[in-house]
């Protein structure tokens, strides 16, 4: 599929690590020398703001387009640390949570409860992370917890009242969504839970801040 990347950040990873996938640079903004030579040997169109405005769907584009040929990854279920989300809807979240994971060493991100992801949403809130992240779609998270339980992965789940860090050889952590967090049915499968103890008294973290935290524990038991 053919999709359009906008935003400085986003292209500028697109053209560190994955100029192959590149059809197009599109440009609304005056170039210094230096980026004309980044650009070369890419096909780059320049266009006015208002039709740069209409692509990016009114977003911050900062005058840099792309489009990019992309075709959805179909990973297999495995690694040693995986992060399950269960219907994190918010791509600014879901955008963070992929990058934090392809920083600290996540092997795989499962998302649950949504039909199919918005790819161009998610690779722009990425950083550009979302190519590089193995990254699947399913939509029951109970029976995708039977399979990890089978396939000998400790469940740990994010939430309250919990254990400052776990151990194991196999680590699947999951979080739920912005506004219910995990479900009864959710946490009657978990083998354990992580909190992020809390200082102040306060309500709760945004989950992919808290999901930060959490990644962090169980990747390098910090």
């Amino acid at each position: 599929m053919l999709l359009t990347l906008y935003g400085k950040r986003v292209i500028e990873y697109l053209l560190q690590k994955h100029r192959d996938k590149i059809r197009e640079i599109l440009i609304s903004k005056r170039l210094s020398p230096q980026e004309k030579r980044r650009l070369k040997g890419l096909p780059v169109k320049f266009i006015d703001n208002r039709l740069a405005q209409k692509l990016s769907r009114n977003g911050n584009h900062q005058g840099y387009l792309a489009r990019i040929e992309f075709h959805p990854p179909s990973p297999e279920i495995g690694g040693k640390y995986l992060l399950v989300l269960d219907r994190v809807t918010d791509m600014g979240n879901l955008g963070a949570l992929v990058r934090t994971s392809y920083a600290l060493g996540i092997d795989l991100v499962i998302v649950t409860g949504i039909k199919e992801l918005k790819w161009e949403a998610l690779i722009r809130t990425s950083a550009g992370a979302g190519l590089d992240m193995p990254i699947l779609v399913y939509q029951n998270i109970l029976d995708l917890l039977n399979i990890l339980k089978q396939k000998g992965y400790l469940l740990v789940g994010g939430d309250r009242g919990g254990e400052c860090r776990v151990k194991g050889e196999k680590i699947a952590l999951i979080l739920g969504s912005e506004g219910e967090g995990l479900s009864g049915k959710v946490k009657k499968k978990l083998d354990k839970i992580l909190s992020v103890e809390m200082k102040r008294d306060f309500d709760s973290l945004n989950v992919a801040v808290a999901g930060g935290i959490l990644i962090d524990r169980i990747v390098n038991g910090c």
